[in-house]
């Protein structure tokens, strides 16, 4: 049985990824602050890989370090890690989101745990049609739409629009990355979705690929009365509490879906927004150390992923956070006809609020 083992987890500061950022209290709490070794990697990642490459590296130096764990997996985590292993080569990598090539990802981390992108294209239009819409548009921009499940995503879901009768529009957003101004970049959205509004009218269908934008595309749907089938990153958490004024300090699921649909109700807007059950960022993450863990312990193989094990990390942290069971797919990644064992997809059912 593993008992010095720390983890070193890399995020994103609060203002940018609120979700990720909490992570590392929750798991603090969960295993003991001696265990989580948190570091904070510049927001501006674009500009700044050399710090997050050394800041990766240094975490060689402590031999307790066991497991490596990035929730986004920003330009630069390759490199860190390939620093790291130049000091040594014991501990299991986790990735969540990666924004570097697939095909260069998979070589560094044991285990990719994200949403199956091609599957929500698909799933997404549905319960868009579902919830009435007729029009579907996509919001994004080309630093992202580099990004080859991002940019295969839109492609299903142009293709399933087609096959389910909704219009698609293919929409352009600010890259908050690039913007002299946040706030300017979330205004410019808000106005392009009146105006998409207007033009398609209340019943279309709202998708935004980033995730500083989502607070802003929540209120504008509101505004308009239109519709949000889920955010960028499925979650009750993702932008939710900012956009509808529920205090969400205490990370309260139950609360905050509670909150979440009496305000909408009152709102008259029932069932025209929705997103999965649980965190998709908080399960991978939970999912994904409680694996390493038995990785560490050997409980599981050091080669290859435990398909039926992970499945059940998974199904026992929905069952904690949620209270009952629930289903959850998770298949390999496959692409231009190669598997990658170690890229695990998954994929929920909706929630609607």
């Amino acid at each position: 049985m593993q008992t010095n083992f720390k983890i070193a987890y890399l995020s994103l500061a609060a203002p940018l990824r609120e979700e990720e950022f909490k992570l590392g209290e929750i798991l603090a709490a969960k295993y003991g602050t001696d265990r989580i070794a948190h570091a904070i990697l510049p927001n501006n990642f674009i500009a700044e890989k050399e710090q997050i490459i050394n800041t990766t590296a240094k975490f060689a130096l402590d031999k307790d370090v066991k497991i490596l764990l990035f929730p986004q997996a920003i330009p630069g985590a390759n490199a860190g890690v390939d620093k790291f292993k130049e000091v040594r080569d014991d501990v299991f990598i986790i990735y969540g989101f990666i924004h570097e090539p697939v095909q260069e990802s998979v070589k560094r981390a044991n285990l990719i745990l994200r949403t199956n992108e091609d599957g929500v294209g698909e799933a997404i239009v549905k319960q868009a049609k579902k919830q009435g819409a007729k029009t579907f548009v996509h919001y994004s921009f080309p630093r992202h739409m580099s990004i080859a499940t991002l940019s295969g995503r839109r492609e299903i879901i142009r293709k399933t629009c087609e096959e389910e009768g909704l219009l698609f529009v293919d929409a352009n957003a600010q890259d908050p990355t690039e913007a002299d101004n946040l706030q300017k970049a979330r205004q410019l959205l808000f106005e392009d979705v009146q105006k998409m509004a207007e033009k398609y009218g209340k019943d279309t269908a709202f998708f935004c690929t980033n995730c500083q934008l989502q607070e802003a595309l929540i209120k504008a749907v509101i505004e308009t009365r239109a519709i949000y089938p889920q955010p960028c990153c499925p979650s009750p958490f993702h932008s939710f509490p900012e956009a509808l004024g529920i205090d969400n300090k205490d990370y309260d699921l139950h609360h905050l879906i509670s909150e979440a649909s009496r305000i909408l109700e009152e709102k008259n807007l029932s069932d025209r927004f929705s997103t999965w059950p649980v965190s998709i960022t908080m399960l991978t993450v939970n999912a994904g150390v409680e694996y390493a863990i038995k990785w560490l312990n050997g409980e599981v193989s050091k080669t290859g992923i435990d398909h039926k094990v992970l499945l059940q990390c998974m199904d026992r942290y929905i069952t904690d956070v949620v209270g009952e069971e629930s289903h959850v797919s998770l298949s390999a990644l496959t692409r231009d006809g190669v598997t990658y064992d170690n890229y695990k997809r998954i994929l929920m059912s909706y929630l609607d609020l």
